[in-house]
């Protein structure tokens, strides 16, 4: 054995070539950075916070204002509908399976903007595009009534929630969790 113990044992993190884990920590870390913008399910769905607009542009208020604020929320819960619509359309699925690791990594975990050609991409922007792309796609795997279907079930669902949830409470929320 020598003295600067370069028989020892390597117990580096990077030892092994195949199991590296700080990238598996700091993955596990944007899953979770990325997942916060989602807001509490108990928010979204709190009983309480469902009343019935008092005309009109109280409904258009409210719908601008829960889809700002539950826009993730509302993302997932379209792309899952989705999903359980092309369960018997195998094809489809293969292509949605990968579309969802695209809205994962370009969507729901990204640390900072998305930047294109020296411009910066807000997540409105990124939101529409990836739902045009995921649309487009899957559309030409020929389950076309199914999409279309868990579509429009989707955002009929997504307009109702916007409608009937309240949205007094959700700009308190927001000033608790920054002060």
């Amino acid at each position: 054995m020598t003295k600067n113990g370069a028989d020892a044992v390597p117990t580096s993190s990077h030892a092994h070539p195949l199991v590296d884990l700080d990238s598996i920590s700091h993955t596990k870390q944007r899953i979770k950075d990325g997942l916060a913008t989602r807001r509490p399910w108990r928010v979204m769905f709190d009983f309480h916070s469902m009343v019935l607009p008092r005309g009109v542009s109280d409904a258009f208020s409210r719908i601008k204002t829960n889809l700002a604020y539950f826009r993730s929320n509302y993302a997932i819960f379209v792309l899952t509908v989705v999903f359980f619509s092309l369960i018997w359309h195998p094809t489809s699925l293969i292509v949605f399976t990968v579309l969802v690791f695209v809205w994962i990594f370009l969507y729901f975990l990204r640390d900072e903007p998305l930047k294109m050609f020296r411009f910066q991409i807000d997540d409105p922007t990124v939101l529409m595009v990836l739902s045009v792309i995921t649309v487009v796609l899957l559309l030409c795997t020929n389950a076309t009534f199914n999409i279309i279907g868990a579509l429009v079930t989707g955002a009929v669902l997504v307009l109702i929630h916007a409608v009937v949830r309240k949205t007094e409470d959700l700009f308190l929320d927001e000033e608790a969790t920054t002060t």
